[in-house]
């Protein structure tokens, strides 16, 4: 529940009607604490705003019925974006995080943030007109990129694969578009937030990895993402692994989980060992088609996966550490190899009810968190409140 402080504003009661549970004015009184003049003042201006909406009236225990009120998810609309190495994915949600029009291309990071936020620009113009809603409509914007982010900004730091984006104000960008907060945040994260949200709503502490050309982490611990101190948290791509020891990595150093265990380091090794592949895709396929060499590959990564996340639940407990990103498409073995480790490597106390396994979510997972990002920020306390001009 929100805390008093937040209570005395409109902002705060929201946050009690957002899990869609009709509740009546007397309710709200009860749970809140507040005075029945207080809750109906509150409830006028959140209608005023079209987020909630009367629905059929609570049963009557004598009396006229009272009436009930819940959450209109279809008040305005956010615009998801996700940014991947080579793909670009659109979408225009209500406020449950529902999809209401999406589209999806090819494309190459490297061609630069102009291009990529024009693409967006256009896009996104293109569905809300077929979904019947404007820019005034948007009430945020969600967008996940492939590469560091520094979240207070929305500036891309130093991204290895993303040449142009280095400290580009993604937020300022869009702003004359898009009169509404604009977050930016580094792909794994956004994951994290939309494999929850779709998936794992109860669980309060999750470990989300993607294992794709790289290899990243979206921490949620006590129901909320931990981005770290400067947006770094989750980097365990860069972990340092003793069987890697003398290996060297794209970030310049040897010895990280990510030259053993990631689809491209595992795609390398089989082709060096005489199995041509070239992407992860072509390891995933190699897998599905039963080829025993990649099947082994993919079950060691697993285990070298294993090794670092064997850290991670002694330092934070987790109760599911869940395997996303293309390599999840081989998760069979690659799910198994890190379930051997961990469950042998932690102490008892940690797995008694940890679960580890593939994406829920899938391929949905990166759009869904971005349409997160965008509406937790537009509804949250603060903006409401903003909104209301108190």
């Amino acid at each position: 529940m929100p805390d008093t402080a937040q209570l005395s504003h409109a902002g705060g009661l929201f946050q009690l009607l957002r899990d869609g549970t009709p509740r009546t004015r007397a309710e709200l009184a009860k749970l809140t604490g507040l005075s029945r003049p207080t809750i109906a003042q509150r409830i006028d201006q959140l209608l005023s705003l079209g987020l909630i909406t009367p629905v059929v009236a609570a049963v009557s225990t004598g009396g006229r019925p009272s009436s009930q009120f819940a959450f209109n998810p279809r008040a305005r609309v956010v615009v998801a974006a996700d940014f991947g190495a080579s793909h670009a994915r659109l979408a225009v949600t209500d406020l449950s995080g529902e999809l209401i029009a999406e589209t999806g291309r090819q494309r190459q990071i490297a061609e630069g943030p102009n291009s990529a936020l024009d693409w967006l620009r256009t896009e996104a113009a293109r569905l809300l007109s077929d979904s019947g809603h404007s820019p005034d409509d948007v009430v945020g914007v969600g967008i996940g990129l492939p590469g560091p982010v520094e979240f207070s900004t929305g500036r891309p730091i130093n991204p290895p694969i993303m040449p142009g984006w280095d400290r580009f104000d993604v937020p300022s960008a869009l702003r004359e578009t898009f009169p509404a907060p604009i977050l930016v945040d580094n792909d794994v994260n956004i994951m994290a937030l939309g494999e929850r949200s779709a998936a794992w709503a109860d669980t309060s502490d999750l470990i989300f990895v993607k294992v794709a050309t790289g290899i990243g982490a979206g921490i949620v611990s006590g129901g909320t993402l931990r981005r770290g101190a400067n947006g770094a948290a989750g980097d365990i791509g860069h972990a340092a692994l003793p069987r890697a020891a003398d290996i060297p990595c794209a970030c310049g150093n040897r010895g990280c989980l990510e030259a053993v265990a990631s689809g491209r380091a595992i795609a390398l090794a089989l082709t060096r060992a005489g199995t041509p592949a070239d992407s992860p895709g072509d390891v995933v396929s190699l897998v599905k088609a039963g080829d025993l060499g990649a099947i082994q590959a993919v079950r060691q990564a697993g285990r070298d996966l294993g090794e670092v996340l064997s850290t991670c639940v002694s330092l934070m407990n987790p109760s599911a550490i869940v395997i996303g990103g293309t390599m999840a498409q081989a998760a069979e073995h690659l799910v198994a190899g890190v379930r051997e480790v961990v469950y042998a490597r932690s102490i008892p106390l940690s797995t008694e009810h940890l679960t580890i396994a593939p994406s829920r979510a899938a391929g949905d997972a990166a759009i869904l968190g971005a349409a997160r990002l965008a509406i937790d920020a537009a509804l949250s306390p603060d903006r409401i409140t903003a909104a209301l001009g108190q």
